[in-house]
């Protein structure tokens, strides 16, 4: 794994996190619109769930795993600020974190660092340089 593929984990699982909360607000508006239908008991049939009991345990089901999404994610940003905390060049922690832990574009990066958006490119080559060395001599690129 690479240092661009090591530090965007984070930014990647943030999004499947925002995907999966989506999902769970259309789930919930299913769960508001869908109505109980009445119906006579039969004396020999098996009793199927309804749509509202079925959007329920969907959305139960899909709050656990972001639950779950969460914790990773949390995990991993403590990971990532750990071993960005051993980048020995400060523009280079800043820039990393700001862009990796924090999900800054490239322009807010550059705006918030007071550098011109290429220089920030730059900087970024140098910083993964700086990365791809520490991910050579350490096992933590293992995820």
């Amino acid at each position: 794994m690479n240092a661009k593929e090591y530090l965007s984990q984070a930014f990647q699982l943030d999004q499947r996190i925002n995907s999966k909360l989506e999902q769970v607000s259309m789930l919930r508006e299913l769960a508001l619109r869908t109505t109980s239908v009445l119906q006579d008991d039969k004396v020999q049939s098996t009793k199927q769930q309804s749509p509202m009991e079925n959007a329920l345990v969907n959305l139960m089901s899909l709050e656990e795993e972001i639950n779950d999404d969460i914790d990773q994610l949390v995990d991993l940003k403590r990971e990532l600020t750990t071993f960005i905390a051993e980048i020995a060049n400060p523009s280079h922690r800043i820039l990393l974190e700001l862009r990796y832990l924090g999900g800054s574009t490239w322009d807010e990066v550059a705006a918030i660092m007071g550098y011109d958006v290429r220089w920030v490119y730059r900087l970024h080559r140098k910083a993964l340089k700086e990365i791809n060395e520490l991910l050579k001599n350490n096992t933590v690129g293992c995820i």
